[in-house]
């Protein structure tokens, strides 16, 4: 299942590779910033507070690039977005660590995708409505768990890493079949249902507050949980051709993300008002998503974390061929002194 697993994973990129070779490389266009938003949430904020405030266009301004014109796009997925950064049709793409680190390792001595910074950390909770269910180990044959990508999401991923420890590498994916592919709306309508698809999703806020809101589903478990702390949950990546090539934009992209950041904590009302006009408030109320955003273990910053977790399980299962010696090793030089790990 490994090598199967790891000969996908290879055959995914190197069709995406050969067809940005076709295309001429797609590459870098001088003026023009293009950036999906992602799939929406709390870990997708700080891209929507950058287009709803022009901060890019605001730090390119700053940096003599007058004429710089920013494209958003309505794109999420980490396979739909690696692809697209691939075929050169995007410049940035924004997805968990789990995608992105297998993106680094397939590009090496290639298009050489890196990291740009994180973009928030915050933790994933396993919602249950089943009463049967208080542990990954109570899961029947009945039993099946929402993730937004089954074996390379976060989810998936932590779920490894607790079978791993606690059964040893040969029993690592277990748990791969209770878990079906849907996005987090899908999902929480689902469970507010009460529809036998699926007895559990595993989710990240607001869609983890509006699931837990209701008395008959409780959560069972966190990533923070199994990592031991905080970890990323999205980061933003690009190749080494838009970063060599145009390092001002680059420079405005990085700085206007931390800008976001730094509006979101000061003024918590203002990205809630964001988050509420993209429609990704996930069904709660305005003051209910002020108090997720006041939830400490939600931050938005652009040091990296729990990074190299993600790396040393995907090397050892053999979803990896290059582990990594540092997290700075999979990031661009602009980052590497934040206190990452």
């Amino acid at each position: 299942m490994r090598c199967l697993l790891k000969f996908k994973l290879f055959l995914l990129t190197s069709c995406a590779v050969l067809l940005l070779a076709a295309c001429g490389g797609g590459g870098p266009q001088e003026n023009l910033v293009r950036i999906p938003l992602g799939a929406g949430g709390f870990g997708f904020l700080p891209l929507q507070m950058m287009r709803e405030y022009g901060l890019i266009e605001k730090h390119a301004q700053a940096a003599g690039l007058d004429e710089l014109t920013v494209e958003w796009l309505e794109l999420g997925g980490p396979a739909v977005m690696n692809d697209a950064l691939l075929a050169g049709s995007v410049d940035f793409i924004a997805a968990g660590p789990p995608a992105f680190i297998t993106l680094w390792d397939r590009t090496r001595g290639s298009v050489n995708i890196k990291g740009v910074a994180a973009i928030a950390a915050l933790p994933m909770y396993l919602n249950t409505r089943a009463p049967h269910l208080n542990r990954l180990e109570d899961l029947t044959q009945n039993d099946r768990i929402a993730v937004t990508a089954i074996k390379v999401s976060i989810p998936a991923i932590v779920m490894q890493i607790y079978a791993l420890e606690t059964y040893g590498l040969e029993a690592f994916d277990q748990y791969d079949d209770y878990t079906v592919t849907m996005t987090h709306a899908d999902g929480v309508v689902s469970m507010l249902s009460g529809s036998t698809e699926i007895t559990s999703h595993f989710t990240s806020p607001p869609f983890y507050q509006r699931e837990t809101a209701d008395p008959d589903i409780r959560t069972i478990m966190s990533t923070d949980d199994v990592l031991g702390g905080p970890t990323t949950f999205t980061m933003l990546s690009t190749t080494q051709a838009y970063h060599d090539t145009n390092p001002e934009a680059y420079q405005a992209v990085l700085t206007a993300l931390e800008e976001a950041q730094l509006m979101i904590r000061e003024n918590p009302q203002a990205a809630v008002d964001v988050l509420m006009a993209a429609g990704q408030g996930g069904g709660l109320p305005a003051e209910e998503l002020l108090s997720v955003l006041a939830d400490p273990d939600i931050t938005f910053t652009s040091t990296p974390q729990n990074t190299m977790r993600y790396a040393q399980f995907m090397h050892a299962v053999g979803s990896l061929n290059n582990e990594p010696t540092s997290w700075t090793e999979m990031f661009f030089p602009e980052i590497h002194t934040a206190d990452g790990n």
